[in-house]
């Protein structure tokens, strides 16, 4: 496989991972997790979704 096609797809898992484990712990009514604000968590998890997109954006253009 190639690399970038497997960056994209574990990028794009943790960001969903991520961002579900923000939403859950806001739910529940906390506001920090490991002393990170769950706003920053939830960012972050949105930040390795997009780079896993650009990733397999990239990876779809190498082909032609």
């Amino acid at each position: 496989m190639d690399a970038m096609l497997v960056i994209g797809r574990v990028a794009g898992v943790l960001g969903v991972l991520v961002c579900a484990l923000a939403v859950v712990v806001r739910v529940g009514g906390s506001y920090l997790v490991g002393g990170y604000q769950v706003g920053t968590l939830f960012l972050a998890g949105i930040a390795a979704m997009v780079a896993g997109c650009l990733c397999l954006l990239l990876r779809m253009n190498a082909g032609h």
